[in-house]
C-alpha cells in the first residue's frame, strides 16, 4: 500500500503521524510530502522512507497514493498561511485515494460535529484508521 503523508509550515502533524506508523508498522513504505523543505526534512527525521517537496510533488504522489494523510487545510486552496495552493487542493481531492484528514479548527475552517479533541488524540485516530485500512487491504 502507498501511505502519502502532506504536511505544510513544520511538519508537525506529518512527523506525528510517521512516527506513530512506523512504530505500528515498520516496514511499511511511507512517502512524506511537504510544502516546503521544513516540514519534508521534519517528517524525513520522523522515519518515513522517501520525502519530495513542493507543488508538484504533491500533485505526483497524490496520483500515485493508496492513502493520504495529513491536517484537513490540505485539501483547503490557500490554507496553512497559503502554503497550499488550488493546484495542490485539487490534486488532493482527486486522487482516487483514500484521504484521512486530521480535524483542526485552523485555517478557518472547523468541522461541524467532530469532538472537542486534542491534536494528539486526533493523530490517534487517523493512526488507527490508517491501521485498520492496511490490515485488511493485506
Amino acid at each position: 500500500m502507498n501511505i502519502v503523508i502532506i504536511d505544510a509550515q513544520g511538519g508537525g502533524v506529518g512527523r506525528q503521524l510517521i512516527e506513530q506508523l512506523k512504530r505500528a508498522l515498520p516496514e511499511q513504505r511511507i512517502t512524506a510530502v511537504g510544502t516546503n523543505a521544513l516540514a519534508t526534512s521534519a517528517m524525513l527525521r520522523a522515519g518515513a522512507d522517501q520525502g519530495a517537496t513542493g507543488e508538484n510533488a504533491v500533485k505526483v504522489c497524490a496520483a500515485q497514493a493508496d492513502l493520504i494523510l495529513g491536517p484537513v487545510g490540505i485539501v483547503l486552496c490557500d490554507a496553512m498561511l497559503g502554503e497550499i495552493t488550488g493546484e495542490m487542493a485539487l490534486a488532493i481531492g482527486r486522487s482516487r485515494a483514500h484521504k484521512i484528514l486530521v480535524p483542526m479548527s485552523r485555517c478557518q475552517v472547523t468541522v461541524a460535529g467532530a469532538p472537542a479533541i486534542t491534536t494528539a488524540e486526533a493523530i490517534e485516530a487517523a493512526v488507527r484508521e490508517t491501521l485498520q485500512r492496511v490490515r485488511s487491504a493485506t
